[in-house]
């Protein structure tokens, strides 16, 4: 089965007392770049088709001019010119990606999409190419320095009803008083509003909120980022047919050159300036 990926999806990085990892200023909080995958060259290959579809902004939309833009359609042609290989992006509708995909109409899928384990049977994936932390969002003038379990005792958190975010404040900050909301929307008016001391929740919708007028001028991100993939699952993966193991492996090796190169830093920033881990 495979799922799109939710802006709640996040890598698993589970360390004691918390959860909690720190990103550092690198573009590579997930890409361990000591164990860069061997070099793949494709042969016989001189065009890459992608496949993706144009509702999902700012990973990939249709622009003003009709031309398809976003950070997937980006990091496709940038994984294009790395392996030197001409490219095409064809937006198609969400659930035919991977019909299309089966059926020879392109050769890989970068589209948000999210494996689970009994995809793989189906397809291959590359590694994971971005992941969505967990963020604790704060009014710039709290008194909290830390997100830590003691901090938190206490405090109103507000998280969406029933969630993932809800589940994860109630097994590692078990002291902090919920308060849930329908949505991240409403969650975030409290805390603008100063009717909660935090929102915990998708550091990708939490780091587009914080690049607008309203979230700049009255908050910030406290602590993190959070990874844990029993609440949150996991991260981000191109999709390809089982028989584009070669292709596969030259995608991974792009991938981690462009990080190395910080060409993949640039489109995050490109897209998200407000950094989400």
């Amino acid at each position: 089965m495979i799922r799109r990926l939710t802006t709640a999806a996040l890598v698993l990085a589970l360390l004691a007392g918390g959860a909690q990892a720190q990103a550092g200023p690198d573009d590579s909080p997930f890409f361990d770049l000591a164990r860069k995958p061997e070099r793949a060259e494709l042969t016989g290959q001189r065009v890459i088709r992608f496949l993706t579809d144009d509702d999902y902004p700012p990973f990939h939309f249709q622009g003003a001019d009709g031309q398809l833009s976003g950070f997937n359609v980006d990091l496709a042609r940038a994984i294009c010119q790395e392996l030197r290989a001409a490219c095409t992006i064809q937006a198609r509708r969400w659930d035919t990606l991977l019909t299309a995909l089966e059926e020879g109409r392109g050769d890989a899928v970068i589209a948000s999409l999210s494996s689970q384990h009994s995809a793989r049977g189906r397809f291959e994936f590359s590694l994971p190419y971005y992941r969505t932390p967990a963020r604790f969002v704060v009014r710039k003038e709290t008194p909290l320095r830390d997100a830590s379990r003691a901090s938190l005792g206490g405090r109103k958190v507000a998280v969406i009803a029933g969630g993932a975010h809800a589940a994860f404040v109630t097994a590692f900050h078990p002291t902090a008083v919920q308060r849930a909301f329908p949505d991240q929307d409403e969650a975030l008016r409290a805390l603008a509003a100063g009717e909660v001391d935090a929102v915990f929740g998708d550091g990708i919708g939490l780091s587009i909120w914080l690049n607008g007028q309203t979230g700049s001028n009255c908050c910030a991100f406290l602590g993190g980022p959070f990874y844990e993939s029993r609440f949150f699952g996991e991260g981000a993966s191109i999709a390809f047919r089982k028989d584009g193991t070669q292709l596969r492996r030259a995608v991974d090796y792009a991938l981690f050159r462009l990080a190395e190169q910080g060409v993949y830093r640039d489109l995050l920033l490109k897209y998200f300036p407000v950094a989400f881990y």
